[in-house]
């Protein structure tokens, strides 16, 4: 999943448009964020993991990584 379609994700699951993500990340953070610049930067790629994360916990979601069993019923699973 890019950095791009985690934050259209967080964005559908609150209701919330890109430039009130901006506006409340700004608000709790030393960082400016606009839209144009956060729109720009999942365009470009570019967003940053530690920005994604922050953009979740400001949201009340946790980023969780779960390590894949390999279940022997299974052979399509590595």
């Amino acid at each position: 999943m890019s950095g791009r379609e985690f934050v259209k994700i967080l964005l559908a699951k609150e209701c919330l448009t890109l430039t009130e993500l901006a506006k409340l990340a700004t608000e709790s953070s030393d960082k400016k964020y606009t839209m144009d610049g956060l729109s720009h930067k999942m365009r470009a790629g570019t967003l940053r993991f530690d920005d994604a994360e922050f953009f979740a916990k400001l949201l009340g979601y946790e980023i969780e990584l779960r390590k894949i069993v390999k279940n022997s019923q299974d052979k399509n699973l590595i």
